[in-house]
């Protein structure tokens, strides 16, 4: 007799939570940098933030109609988390044209290519991100200076972490309290520390994510940089300036919490979480600190996003039942 019972994928476990839900939470706990970086660079954050978001939700529209041509998917809000994500990682001033090519690269290629949501091995607005940094790096690079004064304003609108990559950053007087809140120049959504981290409480909250990989990043950075501080000053005091230096300057935060713990590309276990934050956090030291970028969170999670069906295959939970 033929077997008439038969096993659907997963996920097994239904609950309230939707992806429309979990986007719109996010969308909602990244709105306080976004009013930061407002504050900080004016009103024209808003016309770049506005053709990231449009582009992406159009070019997703438009491989979905026209080619893939499946159920339309834009209502659930992704494409517009990934235009926003994508926003938060380019610099103000940035030509429109080239905004828009970086929305399709991480449409089409980053994510649409896969076959959608929950199928790309990759973030998708690292993608385009990382893309536009290759293809048109003095564009990129180019980042004008906070309205108010600031940790780099006498830099020319240079990021903290490329002043100190050029060695004009003294750690000894460092204005961290400036750089908590947003007083540098960088790209428009990774300068509000401050905002970045009430997002990251509001989404423990919603229980969107959880703590394991956001703290697994900044922590290994923290002891990275600690441990390289003591071998590179004379005293304790510049060794931990050097430390906090390194997690608000760049992406450290918007990075650890936003981007590492998009739920298609991160690991699925908590021990595999915690091995996926450990590598984002070393690698982007070790870019920071011997490489050629100054910053270099979005490939290190580009790298670790690689390495997730390995963990994933290699750390997996305990069988149910089972003792050991």
């Amino acid at each position: 007799m033929a077997n008439k019972f038969f096993v659907s994928p997963s996920p097994h476990i239904h609950g309230e939570q939707t992806t429309q839900k979990i986007m719109a939470d996010v969308i909602i706990a990244l709105l306080p940098a976004l009013c930061v970086s407002i504050a900080v660079y004016g009103w024209g954050v808003l016309l770049l933030t506005a053709i990231s978001v449009a582009s992406c939700v159009l070019f997703e529209y438009l491989i979905q109609k026209f080619l893939i041509k499946g159920p339309l998917t834009v209502c659930n809000l992704s494409a517009a988390l990934t235009g926003l994500l994508l926003a938060f990682n380019l610099p103000l001033g940035l030509p429109w044209w080239i905004v828009v090519i970086g929305a399709f690269i991480a449409i089409a290629v980053g994510k649409m290519t896969f076959g959608g949501l929950g199928k790309n091995p990759f973030n998708p607005a690292l993608v385009g991100r990382v893309f536009l940094l290759i293809a048109y790096p003095a564009q990129m690079t180019s980042f004008p200076a906070p309205k108010f004064e600031g940790f780099v304003d006498s830099f020319s609108g240079a990021t903290a972490l490329s002043a100190a990559k050029g060695g004009l950053v003294d750690f000894g007087s460092l204005d961290m309290f400036g750089m908590f809140n947003g007083a540098m120049a960088g790209s428009v959504g990774e300068i509000a520390t401050l905002a970045l981290l009430l997002g990251f409480g509001y989404l423990l909250w919603r229980k969107v994510i959880t703590w394991h990989i956001p703290v697994a990043v900044l922590g290994t950075m923290t002891v990275f940089a600690a441990v390289y501080g003591a071998f590179s000053f004379d005293t304790p005091h510049l060794a931990l300036n050097f430390s906090a230096f390194h997690l608000l300057a760049g992406g450290a935060v918007l990075g650890a919490v936003y981007m590492a713990t998009d739920y298609a590309t991160s690991p699925m276990t908590t021990r595999g979480m915690v091995i996926y934050g450990i590598g984002i956090g070393a690698i982007t030291m070790c870019i920071r600190l011997w490489g050629s970028y100054p910053e270099g969170m979005s490939f290190a999670i580009l790298v670790m996003n690689a390495v997730v069906p390995l963990i994933n295959k290699y750390v997996k939970p305990k069988r149910f039942g089972l003792k050991k």
